[in-house]
């Protein structure tokens, strides 16, 4: 377990200086007269090369990738140049925003899906046909979309919910509550309708195992016999497809967090894009970057933890 915890670091590692590298280059050939867009068309030509030489955009691509690598090596984002404060405060200050609205969706998508999942592939019927509308209404229906709709009924309709803003958990934890149930709810539906059906696919193709029948001949209540084998043997599937939902929703979230107005990364991409801010861009793909690589080994052992007959290898 340890070696195979090591090489993925490892290769996580590789993996990192690659994207980085190819992240860079991107950038560095499409970032177009940056000084310029800094200091607007009334600048002189003189303070555009100022500016250039102060950022250092004026050295050779290789020299600015270097030393990057350098300050990214000793943990240092570097200096925005679009923003007030680091890159690693900016990214810092925002990150729990982010990941706390996309961990609890993938929450609340496990425990929905799963249910889901297990109920249409025993009982079939209407359940089965109500899941497989939910993955069809989930994977048609974008996004943004689902969010303008819970905002006009939740927020302006009723005023349940909160219809923009992020308040934070210890400065008042209803509020907190009511600032991030409509964006995890707009970011559950399609991770749910895609897990759902991973889920239900797994149960049904387990019911029909010999080991299940064995199972059951040996006097195990069916209820047993799901939550302890077939629920194990089934989890690798579904925690995969969680894993990648994950990921994609940190993408997912950039159009959510604008929509509700919440302070997290989405953002801050955004503005760093449009700046052409190489230094805040390359932040946040560092950070991407390294939630991708902790994801997939976290999923790999709670798979391996599920099924021990699963080989790390």
């Amino acid at each position: 377990m340890l070696t195979f915890i090591l090489k993925r670091i490892g290769s996580g590692i590789v993996m990192l200086f690659a994207v980085t590298f190819v992240a860079y280059f991107l950038l560095h050939l499409g970032s177009g007269d940056v000084a310029r867009a800094i200091l607007g068309v009334n600048a002189t030509q003189e303070q555009v090369a100022q500016l250039n030489e102060q950022l250092g955009i004026n050295r050779p691509f290789i020299v600015q990738y270097g030393e990057w690598l350098g300050r990214l090596v000793h943990f240092d984002l570097g200096e925005s140049w679009s923003f007030p404060d680091t890159v690693t405060e900016e990214v810092t200050n925002r990150l729990h925003v982010t990941l706390t609205i996309v961990t609890l969706t993938t929450l609340v998508s496990a425990i929905f899906s799963t249910v889901l999942g297990v109920l249409a592939a025993v009982y079939g019927g209407w359940i089965d046909r109500f899941v497989q509308f939910i993955g069809l209404v989930g994977f048609a229906i974008p996004g943004f979309l689902v969010a303008f709709l819970l905002v006009y009924e939740f927020a302006i309709q009723n005023k349940i919910f909160n219809a923009v803003g992020w308040i934070e958990f210890t400065d008042d934890p209803a509020g907190w509550a009511k600032s991030i149930t409509l964006p995890i709810m707009a970011l559950s539906l399609g991770a749910i309708a895609g897990t759902a059906q991973q889920v239900r696919g797994s149960v049904k193709d387990a019911l029909n195992m010999d080991y299940v029948r064995t199972l059951r001949a040996r006097g195990l209540s069916f209820g047993r016999v799901v939550y302890k084998h077939i629920l194990r043997n089934a989890g690798g599937p579904a925690l995969t497809t969680l894993g990648m939902q994950f990921v994609g929703m940190m993408g997912g979230a950039v159009i959510v967090e604008a929509i509700f107005a919440i302070p997290g990364l989405g953002p801050f991409a955004t503005m760093a894009t449009k700046a052409s801010d190489i230094p805040a861009t390359m932040g946040l793909v560092v950070v991407t970057a390294i939630i991708v690589i902790v994801v997939n080994l976290v999923i790999d052992l709670l798979t391996a933890a599920l099924n021990p007959k699963v080989r790390l290898s």
